[in-house]
Formats: structure tokens, sequence, C-alpha cells
């Protein structure tokens, strides 16, 4: 029997492709997988939500948990907004709830790392954290890291790791969110490098225009762009 597991998955910037790498883990993950969206920002100017994209891609079950108008991190646009937002430790807590009734829960964070998704300060950082020590003995913590595949993803990869790790967290591994359809040299050494300079798997790697799939196109492809067998079975 697969153990239930809750996957945080977060990126090396805004934009690496984190929610097709959501929808792809979605797409692959056996049994009854939700995906989450803690903190949704921007839409005001870009209704199709990441969670939308999750669901039109796999039509796996989403949920959102706080939407804000302007395309910053969460805090700044909590604050332009003059609202306030749930603290990380409410997020923590609605996603242990969850992992109760399902065998994979996707958990998409916002930008990198260190964002904040509340205005007390809390970052992507620190929901793995407190999930980490929330999640009962029989819910497994993963993280996977998304990263581009051009010039500078070695330097932001290592550092998104290397402060995982010093928060004891040891990522699952990497994903590269966009492969070029004519990868240079800079990507294909990359593709090299990343797992060496890490010491992390490449988990997959997702072809640039993979969200622009229909359902079935998505889903039939996923299993193959996973380079490595995960714990998706």
């Amino acid at each position: 029997m697969t153990r239930r597991r809750v996957v945080v998955v977060t990126g090396t910037d805004t934009g690496v492709g984190k929610t097709i790498a959501a929808a792809a883990l979605a797409a692959t993950a056996a049994g009854a997988v939700l995906v989450v969206k803690p903190v949704q920002t921007g839409i005001a100017d870009d209704p199709d939500r990441d969670v939308r994209v999750v669901e039109r891609l796999t039509g796996r079950s989403v949920e959102e948990f706080t939407a804000l108008d302007d395309p910053l991190a969460p805090d700044t646009a909590a604050r332009r907004e003059g609202v306030r937002i749930p603290p990380v430790a409410a997020y923590v807590d609605r996603v242990r709830a969850l992992s109760d009734h399902h065998d994979t829960v996707l958990v998409e964070g916002a930008g990198g790392l260190l964002v904040r998704l509340d205005t007390d300060g809390g970052t992507v950082l620190d929901l793995a954290s407190a999930l980490a020590a929330a999640l009962p003995d029989d819910v497994r913590l993963e993280v996977v890291v998304v990263c581009r595949a051009g010039l500078g993803t070695l330097n932001h990869t290592e550092l998104t790791v290397r402060t995982l790790r010093a928060r004891g967290l040891e990522p699952a591994g990497l994903v590269i969110g966009s492969w070029p359809a004519e990868p240079g040299l800079a990507e294909r050494c990359n593709r090299e490098d990343l797992p060496r300079v890490t010491g992390l798997p490449l988990l997959a790697v997702l072809p640039h225009g993979a969200g622009s799939l229909d359902r079935e196109q998505f889903v039939a492809a996923a299993p193959g762009w996973f380079t490595q067998r995960t714990n998706r079975a």
C-alpha cells in the first residue's frame, strides 16, 4: 500500500514552471490526488489561475485558499489591498487535514522559497518546515524544486537547495520546468550539471509548451517526462 504524502512544489524563482510541474506530478500520481495553491496573486489581470491550469490539464481536484488582485508577492499584494491574510500556520493546518483524505496533496508555492505568504513574514520555506513537523507519521513530506534550464540556473538552484538543507529538509529532486525544443550549449551542460552540483536526482524535464496541450495529450505525455522513477505509483 502506498504511503500518503504531501509534496511541496517550490521554485528557484517566479515563472520557472511550477504550475506545469505540479500538473505533471498530479497527472502521474496514483490514487486520490489534490493540488493546493495556498496563495494566488494577480487574479485581477489573469483569471486563468494556477489551480485552473492544473485542473484543465489533469482533471485532478484543486483548491485555492487565498486570492489577491495584484501580481505581486502575497504580503505586498495584501498590504496594498489593506487586507490581512491567513498566517502560514493556518495553511499548514488545512493541508494536514486534507492529507487525511488524499493519497497525495501537492502544494504549489508562490515564486521562490523565501517569498512571504502572509503579512507576518511566513515564507514558503516556513510552510514546508512546519508541514514536516506537523504531518502524522504515516504521511511523508517531499519537496520538489523546479528550476530553469538556461544560464544562471546552477547558482539559483544551489542556493535554493542549500537553504532547504539548512532548515533540515532534503529535497526529493529537481524538475526542469521548461526545456527548449532546440537546447543550446548552456542548457545541455546544465542538464548534466544540476544533479552534480546539488547532489539531487533530476526527476523530470518538461518540454516548453507543455501547458498548451489538451488534457488527453498532457496526461498521456507526462509519464515520459520523468527521467527517474519517483513515488508516483
